[in-house]
């Protein structure tokens, strides 16, 4: 049995790797949001940071949120991210917050970049790991990630339900090949998807229309805290639908990107790179471009669920040989 590190270490952290579908309909590379949640710095603090980095002028447009414009990427937010902030004009509020900084993040939120921007985000975990920022291993309580948002490579079912699947099956094998701080586990923010969603996608997902979709995931799916949160997509594809099933807070609005927020922030993690994060997430999309390999890895999932003797952390470990085998290694 291949050992579940062995395709993940042949994952770079030193380069980037492309994705398999590198432009939009229209010609234009797809971008990638970037969201950086860490702790053990302010939001000025943060904010300079940005600055010496990337250049720019900071503005402040509320009490705790920043926002750097005419970087080298454009207009960078640096925010606290807790619903405290919007009532920080209280001496309560600000004494509370000031209690919590440790426990909940400070995030910087980046426009999407273009392909050959995205080496800079490590030169700015750099700077924030140099400053002392924290991430998810500095501490019990911190649960912090980096969140990926690249533009789907169109808005059809031909690009959309590979990825899905492609994800769905991968899953267990990116957690366990390389798994997430025990805090981020044990909270509620990245959940793996649930086995009946994932048992659907095996079973009849490679011939789902976006209208499958979205009715599969609103039924087994229906929260934001997820690895991978499609919510974002699909309300952007059908507002009406998402916004009438689903309560306000899981609604914030649509856009035509995946949601990708398994990756943590491993600040202070030896070896650990942005670079090595955005090619996990491209390791999906190059499995969902491979008929075979994800109509394989489907037909072995049923084959695993219906098995009396298999046990659900061995379909890792059947992932883990399947793509040791297949020919993605490639830059």
């Amino acid at each position: 049995m291949t050992d579940l590190a062995t395709p993940g270490a042949r994952v770079p952290r030193d380069r980037f790797w492309t994705l398999p579908k590198p432009a939009r309909p229209d010609g234009e590379p797809r971008r990638t949001g970037v969201e950086i949640e860490f702790s053990g710095l302010t939001e000025a603090q943060a904010a300079d940071l940005v600055t010496t980095v990337w250049g720019g002028r900071t503005l402040r447009s509320a009490p705790h949120d920043l926002v750097v414009e005419d970087s080298a990427i454009g207009r960078v937010k640096i925010e606290l991210d807790t619903a405290l902030k919007d009532k920080a004009e209280s001496a309560l509020a600000d004494r509370l917050l000031d209690l919590s900084r440790e426990i909940v993040p400070v995030e910087i939120v980046t426009p999407p970049l273009a392909p050959g921007d995205l080496p800079r985000i490590d030169r700015l975990l750099q700077a924030l790991n140099a400053a002392g920022a924290h991430g998810s291993g500095d501490g019990l309580l911190l649960a912090f990630g980096i969140h990926l948002n690249p533009e789907v490579a169109s808005e059809t079912a031909g690009d959309i339900v590979p990825v899905v699947r492609a994800f769905g099956l991968l899953e267990h094998w990116l957690r366990a090949a390389d798994p997430p701080d025990l805090t981020r586990r044990v909270l509620p923010f990245i959940d793996p998807w649930p086995r009946s969603f994932l048992d659907r996608l095996a079973e009849d997902g490679a011939d789902w229309g976006l209208d499958d979709l979205r009715d599969s995931y609103l039924e087994h799916v229906p929260t934001r805290n997820h690895g991978l949160d499609l919510l974002p997509l699909l309300e952007h594809l059908f507002p009406d639908r998402v916004r009438a099933a689903l309560p306000a807070r899981h609604v914030k609005g649509g856009r035509p990107t995946w949601h990708y927020r398994l990756p943590e922030t491993g600040l202070g993690v030896a070896d650990w790179s942005f670079a090595y994060e955005w090619n996990r997430w491209v390791l999906v999309e190059r499995v969902a471009a491979d008929a075979a390999l994800l109509h394989d890895l489907s037909q072995a999932r049923r084959a695993h669920r219906s098995a009396l003797t298999s046990l659900p952390g061995d379909w890792a470990g059947e992932v883990a040989e399947r793509l040791a085998e297949a020919k993605l290694w490639h830059d």
